[in-house]
């Protein structure tokens, strides 16, 4: 093992996730001149390179110096293709663990669904990834791979970055933060076509606002009333209704930004007319917006997919009380690539 090799395995540094200046930083450590910090920057950002002998910029002297030392990208092990042209991938870390995105293209744009975790420990009983439980957090450079990764395969600039990959973006925030400021500073996404998404984890919505980040914030509801949200979300018996309503609208005090509320619609379970009309009465006089999504199958649940007529009769009672609402039928669903069909893997080897 060369020395890179073992510096990797005592501290995982990788290089992906460091700012120009901390690159420049870097490049000065190795007795490299601090223009040496822009050329790297450019190269990891936008070139997406995934090893150093690839930035022919540099010496080739450097270049072998340098050729062992860890970037930070993964490989794909898997990618599914569904007939929408959504691409669903299985990409290999370092350590062997297995994460999934999501690369979903229109005429206009490309936004990637990126995974926040390795699995989830939140185990909403709708979602195919908290029933494969859960490893760990990402690192900043393992979520902005995932980005650079689909722009690579598709041979398109990605647009739009979604967190609703697989695990929960507030209880890795650090990193995630982190990535967010990578991803608009460094790969050139807008903030504000950046989503995070959450269920709601208790003091951690507040803390995020402190950010002050100009991204879409969605917070996962699924559920009206507190019993119900307890059966479909575990987690929610700790962090009652009334209060992640509260802490909600004092995200929108903080922010000055708006809260998107994702609400899977279950047929039978969720998707009758009175929970609309309990739903208007959360959210009436919020500054928000509600993304009703029918129901995505996985073979781990029960639920079914609610009929059309169920689905307009529900966006109808919000839209007569004046509710921004919208339905948004995912895509990738062949592919098992469609909101709540992640799976987690743990190793490349199963």
């Amino acid at each position: 093992m060369t020395i890179w090799g073992k510096i990797m395995t005592l501290t995982q540094e990788t290089l992906l996730g460091k700012s120009v200046d901390e690159l420049t930083t870097w490049v000065k450590r190795q007795g490299q001149p601090a223009y040496r910090g822009k050329q790297l920057h450019q190269w990891l950002y936008q070139k997406g390179v995934r090893s150093l002998t690839e930035i022919s910029v540099f010496p080739k002297a450097l270049r072998e110096e340098l050729k062992d030392y860890p970037i930070g990208r993964s490989n794909i092990y898997h990618c599914t293709i569904a007939p929408d042209k959504t691409r669903k991938y299985l990409l290999s870390l370092a350590d062997g663990l297995i994460i999934e995105t999501v690369g979903i293209p229109t005429s206009k744009r490309l936004t990637v669904c990126v995974s926040s975790q390795v699995g989830c420990p939140m185990n909403c009983d709708f979602c195919a990834t908290g029933k494969g439980g859960y490893e760990r957090n990402l690192s900043c450079a393992e979520i902005v791979d995932q980005v650079l990764t689909v722009q690579e395969d598709f041979q398109q600039r990605v647009s739009h970055v979604v967190f609703m990959g697989m695990g929960e973006p507030l209880l890795n925030t650090k990193e995630v933060v982190k990535a967010v400021k990578i991803l608009n500073q460094d790969v050139g996404i807008g903030q504000r076509s950046l989503t995070i998404s959450t269920v709601g984890v208790p003091k951690k919505i507040l803390e995020f606002a402190h950010h002050k980040l100009q991204v879409t914030f969605a917070v996962s509801l699924h559920a009206a009333n507190q019993t119900l949200r307890e059966k479909l979300i575990p987690s929610a018996k700790y962090y009652p209704l009334p209060k992640l309503l509260s802490d909600c609208r004092k995200y929108v005090e903080i922010t000055g930004r708006r809260v998107t509320f994702e609400y899977i619609l279950l047929g039978g379970i969720n998707d009758l007319p009175e929970q609309s009309i309990q739903l208007t009465k959360c959210l009436k006089g919020f500054q928000s917006h509600v993304n009703l999504i029918p129901y995505n199958p996985i073979e781990e649940a029960d639920y079914q997919r609610p009929d059309a007529e169920s689905i307009n009769v529900f966006k109808s009672i919000l839209e007569g009380q004046n509710i921004a609402v919208s339905v948004r039928y995912s895509r990738g669903l062949e592919a098992n690539a469609a909101c709540g069909q992640l799976r987690a893997m743990s190793t490349a080897k199963e």
